[in-house]
């Protein structure tokens, strides 16, 4: 079993020493769902929600998280982040909103947490603006799909709608760069 790196000797939380690490290339995309009505999803799509650009507003604010994560998670590093992209895509087989993000850096640490921490954002950000129309949106499947770059090099999640739920959710598997 793979031991905790943000615990010490005595089982306290700790913040990892980065100093001696390499700064190499590293990137992670996670993905996220808003499921909702179907005349939810209608009114995203033709731009009649009156909090204004659900998708736009939903994006900016999963790169401003992205860049925030140290503030908001406890024990992670601030990074320099070359790269954060966030998209929000519709999708008709949910109903709902696809959110996915894809952040890299080049550093001593991933950035896996940062983008969760995009796709998580954008998932709320589109709950909040249109939530007087559909209370009943669920926010699902917010997890990792890829990251690459470090000591632990690539690793993907399992393909699949059973991915994203149950005892199957936390697999993946190592990739041979």
């Amino acid at each position: 079993m793979p031991t905790l790196t943000h615990l010490d000797a005595a089982g306290a939380a700790n913040m990892v020493d980065v100093t001696d690490k390499a700064a190499t290339d590293r990137a992670a995309r996670a993905e996220g769902l808003v499921v909702m009505n179907p005349e939810t999803l209608r009114l995203i799509r033709e731009g009649d929600a009156k909090k204004g650009d659900v998708l736009g507003t939903a994006r900016l604010a999963g790169i401003m998280a992205a860049k925030r994560t140290h503030e908001l998670i406890p024990l992670c590093h601030p990074l320099l982040l070359t790269k954060v992209r966030v998209e929000c895509e519709p999708d008709e087989s949910l109903p709902g909103i696809r959110v996915t993000a894809e952040v890299r850096v080049q550093g001593p640490t991933g950035v896996e947490m940062e983008a969760l921490t995009a796709v998580s954002v954008a998932c709320l950000t589109v709950y909040d603006m249109v939530k007087a129309a559909d209370r009943g949106m669920r926010v699902e499947g917010v997890r990792l799909l890829h990251k690459s770059g470090g000591r632990s090099g690539i690793w993907e999640a399992s393909p699949g709608p059973e991915a994203s739920s149950g005892p199957e959710a936390s697999r993946g598997r190592e990739v041979q760069a």
